[in-house]
């Protein structure tokens, strides 16, 4: 049995009810979440996250697309710590760090993949002095009641993100984008392989697909994604 941690995630390991896990501080993520230039978002969390974050798309082929909160201008740059190492509790707090130390994913057995998914946690995070999450007849515990609640809400939300950027794709309005930036002091800045909907392209579309774009809520999360871009100037801001 093959399992594949999620980007971000160390070690994962099939979550039991025997299970005691240490659970972070409010806002507190692990190590590795601090050093993530972006992070996967949900199309549910554009129009929050878009107040605060650029929203792109990034894809490894160019044929599938995933839509990230971008969280700094260079490499393995958050921009939304504070000293402590804590998140901005003045800006909306992704969903993909939320659920952190539980995840959920797919498993691979002898080599052909599993259509369920299952609930894991980070293997670092288990430990005998953690908090219970089952009583002793196995029963759910308030504190894994609400994050359960959470975990098993953001994976559907996540397919019906894939689903809309399917959609996006086969549409062809996504395009690739550069954004260049000239800070105060220093070199310029500059950050390539993201993807971006074409407003000339989607202007372009037949009305009727625009109405159905309209009616399934892809075009308002689309309008979201085209403001938030403002946002790069404001990530500007926060590494000055």
């Amino acid at each position: 049995m093959d399992i594949k941690a999620p980007y971000g995630y160390r070690e994962i390991i099939p979550l039991t009810r025997t299970h005691r896990v240490a659970l972070p501080p409010e806002r507190m993520p692990p190590p590795a979440f601090r050093k993530l230039t972006a992070l996967p978002l949900s199309c549910v969390e554009f129009a929050a996250a878009a107040r605060d974050y650029p929203i792109a798309f990034v894809s490894g082929n160019g044929k599938s697309f995933v839509a990230m909160a971008v969280l700094g201008l260079e490499n393995q740059q958050n921009l939304f710590l504070t000293a402590d190492g804590a998140w901005d509790s003045g800006v909306y707090l992704p969903a993909y760090v939320r659920r952190y130390p539980f995840c959920m994913t797919r498993v691979t057995v002898s080599g052909r993949e599993r259509p369920e998914r299952i609930a894991c946690v980070e293997k670092g995070a288990v430990s005998d002095q953690g908090e219970a999450l089952h009583d002793e007849q196995g029963n759910p515990l308030p504190a894994w009641e609400a994050r359960k609640k959470l975990l098993f809400e953001f994976e559907a939300d996540l397919a019906r993100t894939e689903d809309m950027c399917r959609v996006l794709a086969a549409l062809g309005v996504l395009e690739t984008f550069t954004m260049q930036a000239v800070p105060n002091a220093g070199a310029p800045l500059a950050m390539t392989g993201m993807y971006r909907v074409s407003e000339q392209k989607l202007n372009d579309l037949p009305a009727g697909k625009l109405k159905e774009l309209a009616q399934t809520g892809v075009l308002a999360r689309v309008y979201c994604h085209l403001l938030s871009l403002a946002n790069f100037a404001r990530l500007l801001d926060r590494r000055a």
